[in-house]
Parts: C-alpha cells; sequence; structure tokens
C-alpha cells in the first residue's frame, strides 16, 4: 500500500516509518521542518510537507493515499497546559481525512488512550477493548468518529495507547515527564499507597500494531495498544527513584501538581488494560522488553 503518515517522524512514528517499509508498502511521511524532511528520507520515506494545519494538505494526502495511519498530536500544547487546543486540532485534523477516505473502503487507523477508559470511571479491573470510555470528550470524541466510518464505506480503527509507551526513540513522553520531575523534586512521587496502576508498552511493539491494523483490522475496531497491562504506580516511581538516587514518595492528591505537573491529573487513576482481543484479533504478539526492563537498562538517564 502507499500508505500516508501523520506523526512520521515523532517518536512512534520512527518504529512505525521503518516496519512499513520493511514490509513492502511505501511511505509518505507529513514533516513540518526540514529536520524532519530528512530523517524521513533516510528511512527511505517519501515526503510530504505541512502540519495538521493544512487541511487541503491532509485532505489531498489522504485521497492520494491507500490508506492513512494518523500519528500526530500537538504534544507541546498539552504540556504547556493547553490541552484543548490539541484536542481540537486533533479532531479536526481526524475529520478532514476521515471525510476524504468515505466510500473507499480504505484504512484509516487513528490514536486513542487506555487513561481515557479510567477517566470514564472503568477502574478495579482490566479495561477491554469493548469497553467505551463515554459518549463523548476529549479524543473521545475523534475515536468516536472514527469508528463511525466503518460505517460509511472506511475500514477505520483506534488504537488506544498506554500512557508510557517507551523504549530508546521515547525522548518526551510521559516517562521522561516523571523522570523530569523526580529529578527537580529530589523524589520521585506517587499518590496515596501507589497501587493504582498504569499500563505500558514498548514502541517497537506498538508499530507492529499499526501495521497489522493498517493490514487487516476489521472496520470499527478498537485496539489496545498494551504490552505491561498494568504496573503499579509504587513500583514505577521506585524503579525511576533507584535509577536517580532519589527517594520514592507517597505524596497527597492536593500536593500531585507540585510533584507531578501536567500529569498531576493522571496520577491517581488506575488503569490496568487487557490487550487479549487485540492479540486475538491481529495474532499480534509484544515480544520486547517491558517498561521496568527498559527503564533499567538506563538510556532513559544517558
Amino acid at each position: 500500500m502507499r500508505v500516508f503518515v501523520t506523526g512520521a517522524s515523532g517518536h512512534i512514528g520512527s518504529a512505525v516509518v521503518p516496519e512499513l517499509l520493511a514490509h513492502g508498502h511505501q511511505v509518505v511521511g507529513l514533516a513540518r521542518s526540514d529536520a524532519s524532511a530528512a530523517s524521513l528520507e533516510s528511512l527511505g520515506a517519501e515526503v510530504r510537507r505541512g502540519d495538521l494545519d493544512d487541511l487541503d494538505g491532509l485532505r489531498a494526502a489522504a485521497t492520494e493515499a491507500d490508506g492513512v495511519i494518523h500519528l500526530a498530536f500537538k504534544h507541546e500544547l498539552m504540556q504547556t497546559g493547553d490541552f484543548a487546543t490539541a484536542v481540537d486540532s486533533d479532531l479536526t485534523a481526524i475529520r478532514t481525512m476521515g471525510e476524504a477516505l468515505v466510500g473507499t473502503d480504505k484504512p484509516f487507523v487513528t490514536t486513542g488512550g487506555t487513561l481515557m477508559l479510567a477517566m470514564a470511571g472503568i477502574t478495579g479491573r482490566p479495561g477491554t477493548e469493548d469497553d467505551q470510555s463515554s459518549e463523548g470528550g476529549p479524543r473521545i470524541d475523534a475515536a468516536n468518529y472514527t469508528i463511525g466510518l466503518a460505517d460509511r464505506g472506511v475500514r477505520s480503527s483506534v488504537v488506544r495507547l498506554a500512557p508510557m509507551v517507551h523504549s530508546d526513540l521515547d525522548h518526551h513522553g510521559f516517562t521522561h515527564a516523571l523522570i523530569g520531575f523526580a529529578r527537580d523534586n529530589g523524589a520521585a512521587a506517587y499518590v496515596g499507597d501507589g497501587s493504582n496502576r498504569w499500563p505500558a508498552a514498548n514502541t517497537y511493539d506498538v508499530a507492529v500494531l499499526y501495521r497489522l491494523a493498517l493490514e487487516k483490522a476489521p472496520a470499527g475496531s478498537t485496539l489496545h495498544g498494551v504490552g505491561d497491562t498494568g504496573i503499579p504506580r509504587s513500583v514505577i516511581a521506585s524503579t525511576i527513584a533507584g535509577k536517580l538516587g532519589v527517594e520514592a514518595r507517597s505524596i497527597t492528591e492536593d500536593e500531585a501538581p507540585q510533584y507531578l505537573g501536567f500529569l498531576a491529573s493522571f496520577a491517581g487513576l488506575d488503569n490496568p488494560t487487557s490487550n487479549d482481543r487485540t492479540r486475538a484479533l491481529l495474532g499480534w504478539e509484544p515480544t520486547h522488553p517491558g517498561w521496568v526492563e527498559d527503564v533499567e537498562t538506563g538510556h532513559y538517564f544517558d
């Protein structure tokens, strides 16, 4: 297939693009800078210059492609507190590309997050691919729109990613943020007793999942990009603390903004997440190191 990929030079895209090329696909990657364009060209991908605000460009690229994988998101806005603008931009871009694909039966793979399940009150048990995050809301509207395209002649699917997607390709994700906050505060913090769980996934395993979704996910599929199904936050904190030589510290919810910055609102969420249906549906098997093993190697601290 000729595949248009947004976010192609980012953390996850840097693994997805080689994965697609290695399996015989052509890749057209969206690049908003010279550095991103050069990175894509070095991998053997074609470059389409633009960004998520270039709606005419997104529409044309989706129309010309045999399939689309949407990875881009304005993470820098989320980290500075303007999550709403990032969410609105994402939804507009998805609708623009989705409308271009209506009636074509082409695959369209977009991205969501498992934390939305916990925010919707699904807690105390592993969330499944059948669970709905809610009727609507930030990022949920985009996922619901994507799934709805299945009734309009698009082979659409949503990959719900674990909050911690990790590997040597990760330079700005939640793991980096947690390490940065722990370094700045002299303590790796967790809320309460730290028994609440976060899932994680290795970037290289996630790249395989996106390829499989493109190639064979049924229309209207929800997939879980999860390797570790739930790591206690106390374990996450103690692992980081051990590498930094600081303490792992229990904090209250009121103290979370001081210790965890933009992650404070997520810090106490319990988000164990199953990947059983995804594995059975696509034959996907995570094979790369889990979060603790990956962090223990030390590359996050170089």
